[in-house]
């Protein structure tokens, strides 16, 4: 991920341009994280550690989610439908 591309994910989603560290912000950034990582597993389908860094991203953002949907639901659901995840 490009430095750009990071800043730009954590101005829309975080509460300042400094909040790295919220939940929304740390979603967005794996989320996008996780979408480059598909297209290579796709293309490298022989890449094993590429995909077992791929589940760890998505269970890491799995847990991030829970977290959100328990404390701030509100924030959650909106947060999903930005991101466009299906849960």
């Amino acid at each position: 991920m490009k430095p750009q591309e990071k800043s730009t994910l954590i101005s829309e989603y975080g509460r300042t341009e400094k909040d790295t560290g919220s939940t929304p912000v740390q979603v967005a950034v794996l989320t996008h994280r996780i979408k480059e990582l598909t297209s290579h597993v796709q293309t490298h389908n022989k890449d094993h550690h590429t995909r077992r860094g791929l589940i760890k991203l998505v269970g890491q953002r799995r847990r991030l989610l829970r977290y959100l949907s328990q404390s701030k639901p509100d924030e959650y659901r909106s947060l999903i439908a930005r991101l466009g995840l299906n849960r």
